[in-house]
């Protein structure tokens, strides 16, 4: 299904794969792709959107937060022809276990970052015709990256410090956080966040007990979880942890169903 939120719409794909539009049109993806949840294979639980065979390059913008969310065939079935694709610079396809191609091949306007990169994107070349009774630029994104990594003295090691970041996304007065694949760590509850896309699935990000506490420290408009039931390792009780977050005060919703 579609989420609306704040004048934005957004949707979850399946595993990583979010994808956000404005009022006026711009297109954002963040992580796409990987386990055949867009070229229609993937087959899993109930509590996960189904798989769909997606070629809707429409994307103004892509966002990329690591080599375990790279996927070059993904990017290419979600980014409009002049899109802008943002990756973390350590992803590298050489490093990676799967035929990707690598990140100065995608045949886009390419941005690398690192962990506090900022960068005010400018993607809408009609946006001065677009209608502004919203107010505020209806082209532009303020992207911030965050670190991203699983705590070296906690109980995940999956994800090295400089490995990969999170995003932190201001669009039509509206900031969106994806954490990206990290345990909760200092400075996250600090954000400024309209809609949480929570990472729960705790083999190796933070648990939902662990966003659910985040949820609430951060006490944005909505609380939307992201990237569990897709593989064994990623299993989550969403309901559980809706219900955990709904009990702090914090709105959630869960998008598992089919558009």
């Amino acid at each position: 299904m579609t989420v609306q939120f704040d004048g934005l719409a957004v949707r979850w794909l399946g595993y990583s794969t979010v994808r956000i539009e404005t009022p006026r049109g711009l297109v954002i993806y963040l992580d796409p792709g990987r386990y055949g949840t867009l070229d229609g294979t993937w087959r899993g639980p109930d509590a996960h959107p189904p798989a769909v065979d997606y070629h809707a390059r429409d994307g103004d913008l892509v966002c990329v937060t690591h080599d375990h969310h790279y996927d070059s065939d993904a990017i290419e079935r979600v980014a409009a022809e002049d899109a802008t694709v943002v990756v973390h610079e350590a992803v590298d396809a050489a490093n990676i276990d799967r035929d990707v191609a690598a990140v100065e091949d995608l045949p886009y306007d390419v941005r690398r970052v690192d962990d506090e990169t900022h960068l005010r994107l400018d993607l809408l070349a009609d946006a001065a015709d677009a209608d502004d009774a919203a107010g505020g630029d209806p082209g532009t994104v303020d992207l911030f990256t965050v670190a991203a990594y699983n705590d070296p003295d906690g109980p995940r090691d999956a994800h090295a410090p400089g490995e990969g970041c999170g995003f932190r996304l201001s669009v039509d007065d509206t900031s969106v956080f994806w954490p990206g694949d990290s345990d909760v760590l200092e400075g996250h509850a600090a954000l400024d966040v309209d809609l949480f896309l929570a990472n729960v699935a705790g083999a190796v990000v933070m648990d939902r007990h662990e966003a659910a506490a985040l949820a609430a420290d951060l006490d944005p408009g909505l609380v939307l979880p992201v990237h569990y039931n897709t593989i064994d390792l990623l299993a989550a009780d969403s309901r559980e942890f809706a219900a955990d977050v709904a009990a702090s005060g914090v709105p959630v919703v869960l998008d598992e169903g089919p558009d």
